[in-house]
């Protein structure tokens, strides 16, 4: 199965996920749990093999601390 490529704007809102949870020194899992989601659907995300759908977005940018709107200025 081939991997479909996503957007540079969302690719960037993941790798930025991805250096946030890094900096909180959050484990895919301890990420998970704070968003409500599976551990999987982080690590898919953070590979960008799959697209969040906004509630999930929402729940990432409050498990790491920070603002939706913030995260998405950070990446227009």
């Amino acid at each position: 199965m081939n991997k479909k490529e996503v957007s540079p704007q969302i690719a960037a809102f993941l790798s930025l996920v991805k250096e946030l949870r890094l900096k909180k020194k959050l484990s895919h899992q301890q990420l998970a749990d704070r968003a409500g989601v599976h551990r999987s659907t982080i690590s898919l995300l953070e590979s960008q093999q799959i697209v969040p759908a906004l509630s999930v977005a929402l729940n990432l940018a409050q498990a790491l601390d920070v603002k939706l709107s913030s995260l998405i200025k950070k990446v227009e």
